[in-house]
């Protein structure tokens, strides 16, 4: 009942950013990310994708409440990259992932469809 509307988690408001940017004023070479309209769907994949990078010190992600898509991620790098710049990779870097994913799973239901053609499923 008090759950917003399903379009509301996922569709932007007319001047609604996607994703804010405030540098971390307490710790060198860090910054907090704000995505809106997203979850933990994301925020994970994200996050593990930043804590593999080499010049990645600390990437963490919170969702402040469960009813809104939206969460927090905190990143910290060791000055070679920007955290901005690691984020910028890390998205880069997930959809090669996902479209090679993509690619393959389309690539093995082709072939599932000829090896079945003729059978009864």
């Amino acid at each position: 009942m008090n759950a917003p509307d399903r379009h509301e988690l996922f569709l932007l408001q007319e001047g609604e950013k996607k994703i804010t940017f405030e540098p971390e004023t307490r710790v060198p070479n860090a910054a907090m990310f704000t995505f809106n309209k997203e979850d933990h769907t994301l925020g994970n994949l994200l996050r593990a994708k930043l804590v593999k990078s080499p010049h990645v010190v600390f990437a963490a992600y919170q969702v402040p409440h469960p009813l809104f898509a939206v969460f927090n991620m905190r990143v910290q790098t060791d000055g070679e990259l920007s955290p901005r710049d690691a984020v910028v990779q890390a998205c880069k870097d997930l959809v090669g992932e996902l479209e090679k994913l993509d690619q393959e799973f389309t690539k093995e239901w082709e072939l599932k469809k000829i090896a079945t053609q003729g059978v009864d499923m």
